[in-house]
């Protein structure tokens, strides 16, 4: 992507910039789907906003709030990065054939369940878990 002129965009930038709604998001809403705290999530927000990525606007339904909407010039990136992104699954497909890269395509879209939470973890409460790795 940065060369083809995009800025470098941190996975946390990615994040956000796929988690906006079309019709737009307001910031609060974007930390709560990434787990971020609001204060990280606005300085994620500047500098997307500093690239020319995304708006930030005052919400047409609450004048205290502000959403977040996708810029002209992020559609464009979009379209660059499916391009990009073609391109490679095409290089992948012929150094290791394009069987194998189907079955990774499958594997990708099948249903995985819930994922593992609590004591489902190794069996184990995963705080405790953490905790002696901690203390090793």
């Amino acid at each position: 992507m940065e060369a083809a002129g995009w800025p470098f965009l941190s996975r946390s930038q990615s994040l956000v910039f796929v988690s906006i709604d079309d019709d737009g998001t307001r910031p609060a809403e974007l930390a709560r789907r990434l787990g971020i705290t609001r204060q990280s999530m606005q300085e994620l927000l500047h500098k997307l906003r500093d690239h020319g990525l995304i708006t930030i606007e005052v919400d047409p339904a609450d004048g205290r709030a502000t959403i977040v909407r996708l810029a002209a010039r992020a559609h464009l990136l979009g379209r660059d990065a499916a391009i990009i992104s073609g391109w490679l699954e095409t290089e992948l497909a012929r150094r290791i054939g394009a069987a194998t890269v189907a079955q990774l395509h499958a594997a990708l879209e099948s249903d995985w369940g819930e994922p593992p939470c609590g004591d489902d973890v190794l069996g184990r409460d995963p705080v405790q878990v953490l905790a002696q790795i901690l203390v090793s």
